[in-house]
This record gives C-alpha cells, structure tokens and sequence, in this order.
C-alpha cells in the first residue's frame, strides 16, 4: 500500500450452504449478473472471493475502506435486494439478508501488518 493511501478494512465471513443447494449455489456464482459485478466495485466490496467447501461451509473475503458504508450503499441498490431475495434460501440458519446476516470472523494475523511492526521497532534491521 501506497503512502497516504486509505488502509483497507479486510473482512472474512462464513455462511453454511444448504446440502442440497450446493452445487446450485457455486453454478449461480459463476454467472453473476454484470449490474450485480458492477455495483459490488462501486459501493467498495474490493478483492471479494468466496470459498466453499464440499459440505457447505463458505467463507467469504473482502477488502473496504468502510464496511459499513460498503453494506449501505449495496442496501440501496434495487439490484442487490434482488440478488439477495435469491441468494437467501441457500442459507442455512440465517437471519436476514446473507450480505447482513453472515458470522463475521475476528483476524488474528496478517503477515504483511506484523511485518511492518517489527520494521518500525527495529528500523536498522
């Protein structure tokens, strides 16, 4: 990351696929809608890939300069409540909306910050 540049929110979360709608689930995700694309890089969903395990489980990535502000603008777009509405029966144990019900996971590493601390505290090494 450049000087001066915003840091970015990194954001990792986990949802359980139905059994049953997995391969549905994966088949939908690779055809997504282009004014679905477009609005996720343009309300700041940055670097988002998702990953799915053969039971289910998927656990989803992203990079924002807000998270918020990120899931407000998707909010208001008639697109994303579409693609929400269809999305959501793919779900198991969900409450709302997946893009605001999914189990946000806590990072507890990230190689590149811890680098950049230990420069900072020994700077001549």
């Amino acid at each position: 990351m450049t000087a001066g540049a915003p840091r970015l929110q990194r954001v990792c979360f986990q949802l359980q696929v139905k059994a049953g709608l997995i391969d549905e689930y994966a088949r939908r995700h690779a055809e997504v809608w282009p004014e679905m694309l477009r609005a996720l890089k343009d309300t700041g969903w940055h670097n988002y890939s998702l990953f799915l395990r053969a039971d289910g489980l998927l656990i989803g990535y992203f990079e924002t300069e807000d998270l918020e502000a990120a899931r407000a603008g998707m909010a208001a777009l008639e697109v994303n409540s579409r693609w929400q509405a269809e999305m959501a029966p793919f779900f198991e144990e969900l409450s709302g909306a997946p893009d605001e019900g999914f189990l946000q996971l806590t990072e507890v590493f990230h190689l590149e910050d811890q680098l950049a601390s230990a420069a900072e505290a020994s700077p001549g090494t």
